[in-house]
């Protein structure tokens, strides 16, 4: 029986080009047929930890953050657009969209992993805030998405309120910045090699059949 090869994927819900590089990912290991092969892990990582319950316009934070004129911002957007659309996803941009506060959506994902729904819950709630407009930091929209991928509602957002749950995933967190994660996605492979950003296709399928190869 062949090993295992581990992948984290060190992530946020509301980065875009996180979902393009789990997509280009996954598409990697469809091509090569190695998902028996694979195990997938997500890791947390918060674009914006302190923003605040209420949340920021997207638009108006992104400029503070990085400096970019809405013009430029504009053209970040088609590109994700089009990049989206490459992998069949929706990335729908709004006037008056705006960044939230993804804490919660962590510790249930922690929650999730203990099931085998880890990947499942994160695609769910991506596609929730990007292509659903659709809050990521409220309980209901939280509740939404467990249900939808059949996970115990009440027991999940049990986890919200436990100090030990929360402290697990902020001590997680912690971890990988220890490592030198700077930005996301940062995706790792067996713990000893890691790339970031949203590679192409053709880019991780050698990264794999190197892995591979050694298993």
């Amino acid at each position: 029986m062949k090993d295992t090869l581990k992948i984290d994927i060190v992530s946020d819900v509301v980065c875009p080009w996180c979902n393009v590089g789990y997509k280009h990912l996954q598409k990697a290991i469809d091509e090569l047929n190695i998902a028996d092969q694979v195990e997938i892990e997500w890791q947390p990582f918060e674009l914006n930890p302190h923003m605040p319950e209420e949340g920021q316009d997207l638009t108006e934070h992104i400029t503070q953050k990085y400096g970019s004129t809405k013009e430029q911002h504009e053209a970040s957007r088609q590109r994700l657009v089009e990049a989206g659309a490459n992998v069949d996803f929706t990335f729908d941009f709004y006037e008056g969209m705006r960044i939230v506060n993804t804490f919660d959506a962590h510790v249930l994902l922690e929650y999730a992993k203990k099931f085998g729904k880890q990947t499942e819950l994160k695609m769910r709630l991506t596609t929730a805030y990007f292509s659903e407009r659709k809050d990521v930091s409220k309980e209901e929209v939280l509740r939404e998405a467990l249900v939808a991928v059949g996970l115990n509602t009440d027991e999940a957002l049990a986890k919200l309120q436990d100090d030990e749950a929360r402290y697990e995933v902020q001590s997680n967190k912690q971890h990988w910045q220890n490592l030198g994660v700077r930005s996301v996605p940062t995706i790792v492979f067996n713990r000893k090699e890691g790339v970031t950003g949203a590679q192409p296709i053709e880019t991780f399928k050698s990264i794999l059949q190197q892995f591979v190869e050694k298993v």
